[in-house]
């Protein structure tokens, strides 16, 4: 069992995880790919984007306590992270679901292997002097942890859209 501030940060990106399955998993096909705006994601992006940037960050953790003072992160132009997005039509619904129940295991397993003395480990971010040395907890808080459940809140604003569509 992990520590008791990693466990704890396992349980609240599970509840995320388990919220967002709760919001999506009885809406329809239709409602899920529909996007508020152009500018704005549908729900399937959201996903999908999920399933891409949680083992991402998940990979930086490790890569970080594996050698300390290396440099963490990306920009919003990441190949991968776009590709999560670019292609809507061409995801797979019960794929995606199917990646965003596991990402819970993902989630248990990957960080139940850091300490909580591991947390204070500084590194610095690659793309941001403005962001200085950062603990490895910042990393988990924001762009895992608060990362979920920003885009939880995401999806409930597209379906706070929704005018005339079944769910």
């Amino acid at each position: 069992m992990a520590e008791p501030k990693v466990q704890g940060y396992i349980q609240s990106i599970n509840t995320s995880f388990d919220n967002i399955l709760k919001v999506t998993e009885d809406l329809s096909e239709k409602v899920i790919r529909w996007n508020p705006t152009e500018e704005e994601w549908s729900i399937l992006q959201i996903l999908s984007h999920l399933t891409e940037a949680t083992p991402y960050w998940l990979t930086e953790v490790e890569r970080v306590l594996e050698k300390p003072g290396s440099e963490w992160g990306r920009g919003l132009q990441h190949q991968e992270r776009l590709e999560a997005v670019e292609s809507p039509d061409q995801l797979n619904l019960d794929e995606v679901l199917a990646n965003i129940k596991g990402l819970k295991e993902q989630v248990t397993e990957r960080l139940s292997k850091v300490s909580d003395s591991q947390l204070t480990e500084e590194n610095p971010h690659r793309n941001f002097a403005k962001f200085g040395n950062k603990p490895v907890s910042f990393i988990i808080e924001h762009f895992i942890d608060e990362h979920t459940v920003k885009h939880l809140g995401q999806i409930e604003r597209n379906l706070s859209k929704l005018s005339g569509t079944t769910k």
